[in-house]
C-alpha cells in the first residue's frame, strides 16, 4: 500500500505497467505476476487518515500503511479531471486531452489537449496490461469522457460499474441540468430506490469482481470511490461516531493533526504548522462564517466528512478481507491515492452557503 503526500503519483502508471509487464519473466527464477489493486479516493485532504494524522478511524488503510511504505511527497494536476487522465495513461493530462475538466453534451470541446476525454494518442493501464495476459476491472468513478464511446469497457476495462461523470447524490442518481449518468460495463444503470449507498455499491461490485476471477490470470483492478467528495453524504450511524468531536475547531484540530505528523515522522520537525487560511477566521469566530451558523452546524459537517472517509476505510477492509478470503492478498500489489486535495468547491457544490435574510 502506497500513500503520498500530494496525493497523486504522475509516474505510477508507467511504473505499474512495467512492473506487471516484466513480472513472470525474470530469467533462472519462477515468479507469479502480482495482481494490482489501485485505490483513488476523490477530494481527501492529506492528513485525513489517521496514518497520516487523523483523528478519523481507519483501521485498515492504518494497516496496509504499516505493512507497507509511506510516501510523503509526490504531485497531482490539482483537479479531478486532468490527474485521473494522468494517472491513467502517465501522461500529462495535456498530452491525453484532458488539460481542463470533462466535456459534456452541453459544453462540447474542439479536439485537442482541453477536449475533455481521452484521446486516442494514448492508452491507459487497462490497454496497456491486457497484452501481458491481465484481466482489468474497474468500479467507481471515472470522469474522463461522457459519450459512450470514451467509457471505461471502450479504454481496456473488461467489466466496469461505477460513476461516469463526476459527482453525484450517493443515495441516487439525481435528474439535474448536469448529466448524471451511472454504467455497468457498457449500459446505463439506474441505482434502486432503496438501500443504496455509493461507497458500498463500489466495493461490492470489486468484491464480485474478486471473487469471480480466473486465477489463472492475474488482474489490474481501479477502484475509485467519490468519497469524500461532495456532497456530503453519509448514513447516520457513521455521523452519529464523530458528532461532538469537532466542537474543538479547526484552529486546535489542526495543531493536533499537526503535532501527531511529527510523532509519526510524516514531516520533518523543522517544517513549522502553516498559518490558517488567510480567508478562514479564527474558530471562536466561526459563527456566522459563510453564513453556515452556529459551531455545532460547523461540527455536523466535519462529522459527516469523516463518515464518509471511515465508511470507505471499511469498504477497503471488505475488499482486502476478499482478497485473503481467495488467498491472493500476498501476490498483490496495493496502491492508495487521491486525485487532489481537500475540496474547494463553493456554494451548493461544497460549503453549502445559505442565503442571507
Amino acid at each position: 500500500m502506497a500513500m503520498n503526500r500530494r496525493e497523486f503519483i504522475g509516474s505510477v502508471a508507467g511504473s505499474v505497467v512495467a512492473a506487471a509487464a516484466l513480472g513472470g519473466h525474470v530469467a533462472g527464477a519462477e515468479t507469479r505476476r502480482p495482481n494490482i489493486l489501485m485505490i483513488l479516493a476523490d477530494d481527501m485532504g492529506f492528513s485525513d487518515l489517521g496514518c497520516y494524522g487523523s483523528e478519523i478511524q481507519t483501521p485498515n488503510l492504518d494497516r496496509l500503511a504499516g505493512e507497507g511504505v509511506r510516501f510523503t511527497q509526490a504531485y497531482n494536476a490539482a483537479r479531478c479531471c486532468p490527474s485521473r487522465a494522468a494517472l491513467l495513461t502517465g501522461l500529462y493530462p495535456h498530452q491525453a486531452g484532458m488539460g481542463a475538466m470533462v466535456s459534456t453534451s452541453k459544453k462540447p470541446a474542439e479536439p485537442g489537449p482541453y477536449q475533455g476525454y481521452l484521446n486516442r494518442d494514448c492508452v491507459t493501464i487497462a490497454e496497456a496490461l491486457k497484452p501481458a495476459g491481465y484481466r482489468t476491472y474497474m468500479s467507481g468513478k471515472w470522469h474522463v469522457g461522457e459519450a459512450p464511446e470514451h467509457w471505461p469497457c471502450r479504454r481496456g476495462f473488461d467489466r466496469y460499474f461505477g460513476l461516469i461523470s463526476g459527482a453525484s447524490s450517493y443515495f441516487e442518481l439525481l435528474k439535474e441540468d448536469t448529466n448524471r449518468q451511472m454504467a455497468l460495463d457498457c449500459e446505463p444503470y439506474v441505482p434502486p430506490a432503496e438501500g443504496f449507498y455509493m461507497t458500498d455499491a463500489f466495493a461490492d461490485h470489486a468484491v464480485k469482481c474478486i471473487e469471480e476471477h480466473d486465477a489463472s490470470q492475474p488482474f489490474f483492478h481501479y477502484l475509485a470511490f467519490t468519497a469524500p467528495h461532495w456532497p456530503l453524504h453519509a448514513l447516520p450511524e457513521d455521523i452519529a461516531k464523530y458528532r461532538g468531536k469537532y466542537l474543538i475547531g479547526w484552529d486546535e484540530l489542526r495543531k493536533r493533526r499537526y503535532q501527531k505528523q511529527l510523532e509519526l515522522g510524516i514531516i520533518d520537525p523543522k517544517w513549522a504548522l502553516s498559518p490558517r487560511d488567510s480567508e478562514v477566521p479564527a474558530w471562536e469566530d466561526a459563527a456566522t462564517y459563510r453564513n453556515v451558523g452556529d459551531h455545532d452546524e460547523w461540527d455536523l459537517r466535519m462529522a459527516v466528512y469523516a463518515a464518509m472517509i471511515d465508511r470507505m476505510d471499511r469498504a477497503i477492509g471488505r475488499i482486502v478481507e476478499a482478497l485473503e478470503k481467495n488467498g491472493r492478498l500476498e501476490n498483490t500489489l496495493l496502491l492508495f491515492l487521491a486525485d487532489n486535495g481537500g475540496c474547494a468547491e463553493y456554494g451548493n457544490y461544497g460549503f453549502g452557503v445559505k442565503e442571507s435574510n
